[in-house]
């Protein structure tokens, strides 16, 4: 693989720090220098984290630009959204995009390694416990990374195990590393995992007295500890973030057994409440909970002005660049069913010809931030893992030994979505599987992530009522950067 440029980027406060030491700030700062104390490994994390953030990562790309156009959320009239909707991977915005994730991914990547080198030298530096929570973070930032790119370049477990997947980089240096095949980095990926879940036992997330909350909640603890590092643990890869990308990477290989216990085990902590309907329907917009926060396991913090300009622009401008047709919206919600009692469908979305007279479009107020001096209940997130989500895995996992317990992951989804009506019976897993679809594409519209859910069915992309894309590897493969395919020496 070609050498990348390491820079850890210090200085940017993605969780709730205030500040971080004045050690080079923005410059290639000396490992020496930089791991010689605990300090120094928290903020290269943090840096870590600040990158991962970014808008070439999860705080744009790998969540709200391109994959959910490959998702079919939009309807666009100009060329090249066109283009990709239509995954027609040839032009200049798809080969921006791959090379812009590919090399910031592969550089995030190159500074977990660094951190990871270092971190066993002396661990007489850390406080007690520190060296395992850093360490084990690092290797889940890793696992994770890998992951999507894997689900982003190469063929799915389900229909190329055996293929060319990505190289799975665990060491630094001038060296390549050879790309191995989807099996064995899906294997490098749990081994990762399997370890930062060990390492993380005694994350303070898993204290009884660690309480989920909006940061204004007095019976809430998540910024009560003195400790900046330790505050706001949702907005990192926790313990349970690490459970959820387990469950996540066992589905992908069609390890029901794994996924379902992994997901269970963030269901049965009942740590994560599902979002009253009082906070998602507030009309005080300064309460109001857009994007189910309390639900959300691990996420990555986008609250800078850049990123929410950025949203604005994308999402909820009077015309902006991401949108859909009223149609399209409540064919996507099944607004003649059950759908129309959809919270989601009700909240999300603003119809700008009733609202203004002008073209008919849903904006999406997902990611809508209320202007100074208003505030907000929560800081803006991009999702990392959701507890919804593994409600779907649990469903799925569950299906084929008992179907009944399936079926309530699924109505207990529904319902905590305002959707009375229960589904009591499915004919097979495959009918069971597009309902999941259904639900997951209304839950991650906006988060990009029912784009690689199609592709490790290896399912049709659903188009509209009349009209889907067949499944193959020339839609869910996106192509490597050019400076890559030039590069690399396998």
């Amino acid at each position: 693989m070609k050498k990348l440029i390491v820079i850890l980027s210090l200085g940017v406060s993605m969780i709730s720090c205030k500040k971080f030491l004045d050690i080079k700030p923005e410059t290639q700062v000396d490992k020496d220098e930089l791991f010689n104390s605990e300090q120094g490994f928290k903020e290269a994390l943090n840096g870590i984290y600040t990158l991962c953030a970014g808008g070439s990562l999860y705080g744009g790309q790998l969540t709200y630009n391109m994959l959910d156009v490959l998702g079919q959320n939009y309807t666009f009239s100009d060329v090249p959204n066109q283009e990709a909707a239509n995954f027609v991977y040839t032009g200049s915005n798809i080969k921006d995009m791959v090379n812009d994730v590919w090399s910031n991914a592969y550089k995030a990547i190159a500074n977990c390694n660094y951190l990871l080198q270092a971190i066993d030298r002396d661990t007489t530096i850390f406080s007690k416990g520190n060296h395992h929570l850093v360490k084990g973070e690092a290797l889940a930032l890793r696992a994770y990374i890998h992951f999507d790119m894997l689900r982003m370049f190469a063929p799915s477990f389900v229909n190329g195990a055996t293929q060319k997947g990505i190289p799975y980089v665990t060491r630094t240096g001038t060296s390549s590393t050879p790309f191995s095949s989807v099996t064995a980095v899906t294997d490098s990926v749990l081994k990762d995992l399997l370890a930062a879940k060990t390492l993380l036992q005694n994350d303070p997330i898993k204290d009884a007295a660690y309480t989920v909350s909006y940061p204004g909640d007095k019976a809430g603890t998540e910024l009560g500890n003195p400790d900046l590092f330790m505050q706001n643990r949702r907005h990192r890869l926790n313990y349970y973030a690490v459970c959820g990308e387990l469950a996540r990477v066992y589905l992908y290989r069609k390890d029901y057994s794994n996924a379902l216990s992994n997901a269970q085990e963030v269901i049965q902590t009942q740590k994560f409440p599902f979002t009253r309907q009082e906070d998602f329907f507030q009309t005080d917009i300064q309460k109001r909970d857009r994007i189910f926060y309390k639900e959300i396991i691990g996420c990555w913090y986008t609250e800078t002005t850049n990123i929410i300009e950025a949203l604005q622009a994308r999402f909820t401008k009077q015309n902006p660049a991401y949108s859909a047709t009223t149609d399209q919206i409540n064919d996507i919600y099944e607004i003649g069913t059950s759908g129309a009692d959809d919270w989601r469908l009700k909240q999300w979305f603003l119809n700008t010809a009733s609202a203004t007279g002008g073209p008919d479009r849903a904006i999406l107020q997902k990611y809508y931030r209320n202007a100074a001096p208003l505030t907000n209940i929560h800081p803006l997130v991009a999702p990392a893992i959701r507890l919804s989500e593994l409600y779907y895995i649990a469903a799925e996992s569950a299906f084929d030994q008992n179907p009944q317990l399936a079926l309530n992951y699924y109505n207990n989804i529904r319902a905590a979505r305002g959707i009375g009506q229960q589904v009591d019976i499915v004919p097979n897993k495959s009918a069971f599987t597009d309902l999941l679809i259904k639900d997951a594409r209304k839950e991650f519209y906006g988060e990009s992530q029912i784009f690689f859910m199609y592709k490790r069915l290896h399912h049709a992309v659903y188009i509209n009522a009349t009209s889907s894309k067949q499944p193959s590897n020339s839609i869910f493969v996106l192509p490597l950067p050019d400076d890559e395919n030039a590069y690399r020496n396998n």
